[in-house]
């Protein structure tokens, strides 16, 4: 099996838990990965702090690029990064995405991967959709993009907030093409 290049973006949406347990995974997944490559926004680092309590982002054997650093391989579709990830994806990100904004890293890096005809993966993580957002991730959805919204399953019976999260978490791994041990209906 060919290890994947990866890009993670944490926006700024509520659902820190969320990239905590996808960073988790990842640890525990890395021989199947040849790189992960994380941006954050200001406003993610903020959101991780509130929600979780601790600046543990930073403790990650990944390789961190700064919002705003168009250096960064996957600015560019020439570095053949596989797939990218948004967890959680705010509504402002997706809407700057579905229309082409590439203002940060973020947008820009999910730019490349849909016109380089890749796999992104937005978790949008917002309630209720306004018709807006509802658009946005039918553009999305249309240029190649795969919208997983963060809803929680609970048929494996989850008993914390990271078991929850690993519910929506072990769908994205699963949508990225990893090899996993989780939960499956029926088995």
């Amino acid at each position: 099996m060919k290890k994947k290049k990866v890009i993670v973006a944490v926006t700024g949406a509520s659902g820190a838990v969320y990239a905590k347990v996808l960073f988790d995974q990842l640890t525990h997944l890395q021989e199947q990965i040849a790189q992960v490559g994380v941006v954050m926004s200001d406003n993610a680092k903020q959101v991780w702090e509130f929600e979780l309590g601790n600046h543990d982002y930073s403790n990650y054997d990944f390789t961190f690029y700064h919002k705003n650093d168009f250096n960064a391989p996957f600015a560019s579709g020439s570095a053949k990064y596989d797939t990218m990830i948004i967890v959680p994806c705010s509504m402002g990100t997706l809407g700057r995405i579905a229309h082409g904004i590439s203002n940060d890293l973020i947008s820009r890096a999910a730019d490349v991967i849909l016109k380089e005809r890749r796999k992104l993966i937005a978790v949008v993580r917002d309630t209720p959709f306004s018709l807006i957002h509802i658009n946005n991730m039918k553009i999305v959805t249309e240029a190649g993009g795969i919208i997983c919204p963060a809803n929680p399953s609970f048929y494996s019976l989850p008993k914390t907030i990271e078991e929850v999260a690993a519910t929506v978490v072990s769908r994205v791994v699963d949508l990225a093409g990893f090899e996993q041990d989780s939960y499956r209906w029926q088995e």
